[in-house]
């Protein structure tokens, strides 16, 4: 193409900055697990409303995914990265100045719809910045770097700086960062002019998935002190279901729906959405009960919590930037997710056995390396399964799907998970009372992995091979010419 060398720097400095903003947000989603049992002392969250300050992120995040992505486009990507991080960065300060429970879950919903706004368009401005196949593919693992390190260090991160000086500083830290990512995007991004708003963005569906899932989750949350079968669960759950059901059907009458319902015919779009809600739904709930239990069971305090997950991390983000790619060229990607799931299931086979008396070195780690090593073989496996039938138009949407499955799997398998384990665990649990609602807790995620295992059994085809673009597809294996987006 006859880039000049300061050209080709512009874009790598330009990769630096939108990756540094993907990190902040990965970042702030894994930081706060850590913090969880300081904020709860020092706001006074209870035990289930304590999942409240991890949720009320995760879902505007999830829910305005779509939207986010199809703003950029029709705005201007650039324009709505900065729009999105300046919003996260304010957000971040009110989060770490907030003085009661009200202020801090308003301050993480503003944090979430500054994330959804600033991640839904990086990796397309990614690709756009970089069409020659080998630098398109070093510039995605850069990209999938910056979301694996943003989860490795974010337990680490965490821990120090609830340890060293308070829990408000995992929040206050984004702000430096921030205008620092903010003033660089100004200079290295280059302006894009979409054709504007029109009627084109589908603002109605946004509004009812987003207010559908929060009310879901919200209904979730509520059944361990008001009962499954109370005037609130049920009244609370049949209006979440009107909700989505509204926008199932919003999105088979709009002219340019948020999400085509079209796309769900692919059983391989179809299979593996609902095995990825199934799969980060037992992760959430492995990092947020796994950091429960080391501090308030094992007496850990947050810098040793966050050491302790290093483990995990480095074997998440080893595996699927180095390993993943070659397992499935050799093995296709059905073969290797359906192994990764495996390995996650013998993992929370493990953590159910917990007992209240536990060692770090003998109970906790040999199951932190298990899901570490399984989620990072799976996870590059199945976005490949789920993006092997996307044509050029569908890409993006078939992308900004996975991005949505996995806020919402989280959100709602860890408030259904955190029900389960408070109702056993009681009102004024021991540690051995503790204990038993964490085994619980991971019992049912192994019930959420062997469904993951049954649909990719039942649902996954093996990809077709690359059709056209970048390189060329192996006819013998599952493995799709375009890269995994981690």
């Amino acid at each position: 193409m006859g880039t000049t060398p300061a050209a080709t720097a512009s874009r790598w400095l330009a990769l630096a900055v939108l990756c540094a903003g993907q990190l902040m947000i990965i970042l702030d989603q894994n930081i706060v697990n850590v913090a969880l049992p300081a904020v709860q002392t020092d706001l006074g969250f209870t035990a289930t409303n304590l999942v409240w300050i991890v949720n009320a992120y995760v879902i505007p995040f999830g829910g305005l995914l779509l939207l986010a992505g199809r703003l950029g486009d029709l705005l201007g990507r650039k324009q709505v990265f900065i729009t999105g991080l300046t919003l996260f960065t304010v957000a971040s300060l009110f989060c770490g100045l907030a003085t009661g429970q009200e202020m801090l879950i308003v301050a993480r919903f503003v944090q979430g719809v500054g994330g959804a706004i600033t991640s839904a368009g990086i990796l397309g401005m990614i690709v756009t910045l970089f069409t020659e196949p080998k630098e398109t593919a070093k510039a995605i693992g850069a990209f999938s770097f910056a979301s694996a390190g943003g989860g490795a260090i974010g337990p680490l991160v965490g821990g120090i700086l609830t340890d060293s000086v308070d829990w408000s500083w995992i929040f206050y830290i984004n702000i430096p960062i921030g205008i620092v990512v903010v003033a660089l995007a100004l200079r290295t991004l280059q302006t894009e002019r979409g054709p504007g708003l029109g009627s084109s963005a589908d603002f109605l569906g946004a509004v009812l998935v987003t207010a559908g899932l929060m009310l879901l989750v919200y209904t979730i949350v509520g059944i361990e002190k008001e009962g499954w079968a109370s005037t609130h669960t049920l009244g609370y759950a049949a209006l979440a279901v009107v909700l989505l059901v509204g926008f199932l059907i919003r999105e088979s009458k709009a002219a340019s729906p948020l999400l085509p319902l079209r796309l769900f015919r692919s059983s391989n779009v179809s299979g593996a959405n609902l095995i990825q809600l199934l799969m980060i739904g037992a992760m959430f709930g492995f990092l947020y009960f796994g950091t429960l239990y080391l501090q308030r069971v094992l007496g850990y305090d947050p810098l040793q919590t966050g050491l302790g997950f290093i483990p995990v991390a480095v074997a998440i983000a080893g595996v699927s930037l180095g390993l993943s790619a070659k397992l499935i060229t050799k093995f296709g990607a059905r073969a290797v997710l359906i192994t990764g799931l495996v390995l996650i299931g013998l993992g929370f086979v493990l953590f159910a056995q917990l007992p209240v008396d536990g060692t770090y070195l003998a109970n906790f780690l040999p199951a932190n390396l298990l899901l570490g090593v399984g989620f990072g073989a799976a996870m590059p496996a199945l976005m490949m399964l789920g993006l092997s039938g996307a044509t050029p138009e569908d890409s993006g949407v078939i992308s900004g799907l996975f991005n949505t499955s996995q806020q919402i799997g989280g959100a709602v398998g860890l408030a259904l998970l955190n029900t389960f384990a408070t109702a056993e665990s009681g009102a004024n649990p021991t540690p051995a009372a503790l204990t038993a609602g964490y085994n619980l807790a991971f019992t049912i995620a192994i019930g959420f992995i062997a469904a993951g295992l049954v649909l990719a059994v039942i649902m996954l085809k093996a990809a077709p091979a690359a059709q056209g673009a970048g390189q060329e597809g192996d006819a013998k294996t599952d493995t799709p010419a375009a890269p995994a987006v981690l």
